[in-house]
This record gives structure tokens, sequence and C-alpha cells, in this order.
């Protein structure tokens, strides 16, 4: 009775000018803005935004001569939101060596071996998506395993979390590192029995090689640009959090959005508050640029690595390392201090933590910058990933009013080897999204692709069951953590909204409101929770636009 009445509401609310798209004939869902359900058949838009929603005969005369799209009964959303990726990363990882899924060590050198064969004139072979526990090496690769794949020019490939890369020998006597040089700061090399370089390095060792790799020209940077845009359209993504641009991506983004190329919603977040920031953030904050479709209002910090790398930083040694507590990216003085200069020109926070002293660090030193900013605990400061927390330190992100930006296929995709590393016992506040839900944390959620897929249905799925695509473990990984569908749809449509400040414009399909939609090929609230990541998307709508259509 309720959804019913809201929805006629909708439909009855005033419209400010004329329609000029007609949506009719679907399985129409969407949230209000207090994250209530509801459900409607036909959908009106006009100059980009949402009118009302309601029936198809209420719609239909009130629609004039707009232009009318049929859905033939389908699913109607509204846009996903992925709070937390990487969108130059995801079309670069399109066109170099991809890792990703690889089930051993002889698997993977086989691709390097047949990209390399297959680009002869690449100066460098990069990409990345390895993953030495799904290999069950139980250990990292070494430089001299890669030697056998390619040997005669440098290669250069990243872990799956982005927080390693694995280098040939090629590439290590490029940079000129040898077993005299030092672990920089937040960063290790590993080594062999003799000191010298292995082949992997962790989270800040990796810029003595990465320094060397070439950067991407402006026409590949377009070109991946362009390349995930596409993907992302695809997969019904509207909007994404773009966790980390330089000078470079934010010039691009300008671009694109003045160009009228832009096919999601960009929120970039600078990366630290250096050189870039400086220029960035000259003339302030940038917010909703060329009709919502660029802000740049947040600067991205890193406090710890990763934990499939075991460089997230942790309050007690790793189970399976017990010499070994990770790496802390810098001083929590040091952290204080740049977060100070973000508040002091007026952006959001951001910070990437994943172990439980690394966020334990964070929440200290957000509370000491707001002891001098004490304004900007209203921006909306968030944790990217939240992902191991101390159970005494999750209630403390309430009195900080701090957004947890978590990404749930992070925990299926962990769950192979987390309890190995970090114990039964810390897991309590591991992947804890219930937790968080609970004492009214909002959380916003995500994939960190493409150390995930860009498939937010792969998150909604992971949110909701906590299984592998194969039903494993049945019943879910560590269950009482699970979200709701309701609870998943909102993170990653209203809440991802609301930790871009966004709320009132996106995330919802309210009037007045972006018309940001896609159309699915089933009912997820009917069908069974297995069914969700396999959801295939046939359209996807971006202010009254159609940006992708599945069967062109």
């Amino acid at each position: 009775m309720r959804t019913a009445l809201l929805c006629l509401l909708l439909a009855l609310a005033p419209i400010g000018h004329a329609a000029d798209l007609l949506v009719r004939d679907v399985n129409g869902y969407t949230l209000d803005s207090h994250g209530r359900l509801l459900h409607f058949q036909a959908l009106l838009v006009g100059h980009g935004k949402v009118l009302a929603t309601g029936s198809n005969a209420q719609m239909e005369r009130r629609a004039g001569h707009a232009r009318v799209v049929d859905g033939h009964g389908h699913t109607l959303l509204p846009g996903l939101i992925d709070a937390h990726g990487h969108v130059l990363e995801l079309g670069y990882a399109r066109t170099r060596v991809d890792l990703t899924g690889t089930r051993s060590l002889g698997e993977a050198l086989a691709r390097v071996k047949a990209f390399a064969a297959a680009h002869p004139g690449a100066k460098w072979i990069t990409g990345g998506g390895w993953n030495q526990e799904i290999w069950k090496l139980g250990r990292f690769p070494t430089a001299r395993e890669l030697d056998a794949a390619v040997s005669d020019r440098p290669v250069w490939l990243s872990r799956v979390d982005g927080h390693a890369a694995w280098a040939n020998s090629a590439a290590i006597r490029l940079a000129g590192i040898s077993a005299a040089t030092s672990d920089p700061h937040g960063g290790r090399i590993e080594r062999d029995a003799d000191g010298r370089p292995a082949g992997v390095f962790v989270d800040g060792a990796t810029a003595l090689v990465e320094a060397r790799v070439p950067a991407p020209s402006p026409a590949q940077k377009a070109a991946a640009l362009d390349a995930a845009l596409a993907e992302m359209a695809s997969v019904g993504l509207t909007g994404v959090g773009d966790a980390g641009i330089d000078l470079a991506n934010y010039r691009l983004y300008r671009r694109y959005a003045d160009e009228h190329k832009l096919t999601a919603r960009i929120y970039a977040m600078i990366l630290g508050t250096g050189h870039d920031f400086d220029v960035i953030s000259r003339h302030g904050p940038l917010i909703g640029y060329g009709n919502d479709f660029l802000s740049v209002r947040t600067v991205k910090l890193f406090a710890d690595g990763a934990l499939g790398s075991r460089g997230a930083a942790m309050l007690t040694p790793y189970a399976d390392d017990p010499h070994n507590r990770g790496l802390l990216f810098m001083p929590t003085a040091t952290m204080t201090a740049k977060i100070g200069k973000a508040f002091g020109k007026g952006y959001q926070v951001a910070i990437h933590a994943i172990g439980d002293r690394a966020n334990r660090e964070v929440l200290d030193s957000y509370a000491a910058a707001y002891r001098t900013h004490p304004q900007a605990i209203a921006l909306r400061n968030r944790v990217e990933h939240a992902q191991i927390v101390s159970l005494e330190d999750i209630p403390r992100f309430v009195p900080l009013q701090l957004i947890a930006s978590m990404q749930p296929t992070h925990a299926t995709s962990d769950m192979n080897m987390a309890e190995q590393r970090i114990g039964r016992e810390r897991l309590k506040g591991a992947y804890a999204w219930q937790r968080f839900l609970t004492q009214g944390t909002v959380i916003a959620g995500g994939s960190d692709f493409p150390v995930e897929s860009p498939n937010p249905f792969f998150g909604l799925y992971s949110a909701v069951t906590r299984e592998d695509h194969q039903g494993q473990p049945p019943g879910g990984w560590y269950p009482q953590q699970r979200m709701s569908l309701l609870q998943a749809l909102r993170a990653f449509t209203l809440d991802a909204a609301y930790a871009e400040h966004a709320e009132k414009t996106l995330g919802t399909l309210e009037p007045g409101k972006w018309a940001d939609f896609i159309l699915i090929d089933h009912d997820l609230f009917k069908d069974p929770a297995s069914r969700i990541w396999d959801t295939r998307v046939l359209q996807t709508w971006v202010g009254g636009r159609r940006v992708y259509r599945r069967d062109e």
C-alpha cells in the first residue's frame, strides 16, 4: 500500500517543462530519497531529467509528443554507480597482458609469451592481474620464471590488487636495482637467499621500476578512456568514482566533458596533495561540470597496501607470516597534515585503508585534522575499503561521520586466503558490512576495477550471497555480514551518490533527478539471488540519452 501511494504521488508530481521521452511498459524499480522501494510501469523524461514515474496510462496522458521507447516488460533500474574504480586503468588493462583468471604459473607465463610474440615492436611488455594465491604457489613468482617467457626486453606485470608487481631480469637491470638497493619507505623488495631482487616489488618499491616504464601517450590515454567508457556502459554503470587521477587525467576529463564525450558521470579524486593537487585546486573544487558529468572535489590518499601481497598494515603480525605486519605508507602526523591541506582548500578526503592498523591510523588522523578544521566533518569524508577494522574501531566511524567505501567482491575474491592471512578472530571486523550498516554508517558500493570486474552485478551478488559464482560456500562466507538486496542496491545507487554529494541529483529516479537508468534481462527482486551475477544489461541511458544497447 505504501509503495503504491508513493508511486502515485510521484506520478502526480507537477511537470515543470515538456516531456521529450516516454519509456513505457517496463518493470520499473527505484528507491526514493528515504531508501524505500517504488515500482512503476513507465518513466517520463524531459531535458534529461525525470519528470515522473507511474502507470503506462498515467504517463501516456502526460507525454504529449514525446518520443516513445517500448521497454517490452524488461526490468528498469536506476543507473548503477561504482563509488571506487580506476577508469583509465580499466582501459589500459584491455590492451595489455591480462593475467586475470589464470589458474597456474604456467598458464600465466604462456599468456605473457604469446602476447610478446604478437607484439614484437613493444619495447616493454606490461599488464597485470596475476594472483599467486590462485596459483597455489605458496610464494611470489620470480624474475627467473618470467625470463623463461620473455628475456629480450623488460616485462612489468602488476598483481591483481595493484599493490605489487612482477619484473623480469631485464626490467630489474634497466631500473638499476641490486642487492645493495634498500627498501624504500612504505615498500618492500622481495629478495632471494642472497639478498638479490627476486622479481616482485611490493607497494612503494614498485616505483623503483615504474619510473622506467614509458608513460602512455595522449592518444593512448584517450583510447583507454574510450575503451573504459564503452565497457562501463555495457555493464550498466552510469557513474564512477575514479579513485586517483593526476593532472593529465584531469585535463583529459575536462576535454571529454567539453566535447560531450563522457557517457558516464565521473567523480574524480586527485591523487595526493602534491604538485598536481596544487594546480588542479587553484580555483577550488570542480562541482557538476558539464551537466553534472564531471566533479573533482576529493583528494585520494593511501595509508597502506593490500592483503594479498601482505602490504596491508596490521596491528599484530600476519598469521601466515609472523615477522610481517605489512606496510604503513606514512606516519600519522604526515597523514594528518595532508588531510588538513585538502580540508583547507575545501576538498573531501578519501583514504585507502585495508589493514586494521592502517584503519586506526586513518581514524586517528581524521580526528586530529577535525580539531583544526572542524567544519570539514561535513565533507562526508571516506575510508576506501575499510576492509579489516578492529572491532573497537568500527564504532568510531559514527562520531567522525565517515563513509565506508567498500567493495563487496573483495570479500568473495579474498575468502580463499583471508583467514589464512589474519586468522578467524580478526575476521570479525573484516568485510563487516552489517556491522557498519547496523550502526548507521553509509556504505558506498564499488568494485575497485580493474582489480575486480567493473560489472556491478558481480558486486550486488557478492553483497547478497557472499558466495562465488559456483555458489560456494553454500549459504555464504561468514554469512551474518551479508546485505539484503535492498541494502546492496542502495549501496550502488543512492548511497554511492550520497558519498559524492550528489544524492539530490543522482541515485534514484525521482522527479528532478537526472534520468540515468538501465534495462536488464530479469527481475532481481523476484528471481533467485543466484541469478544476480549473470544479469545482462540490455540498455544504458545517461541524462535521457541512450549510451548502450546490447543488440548493437
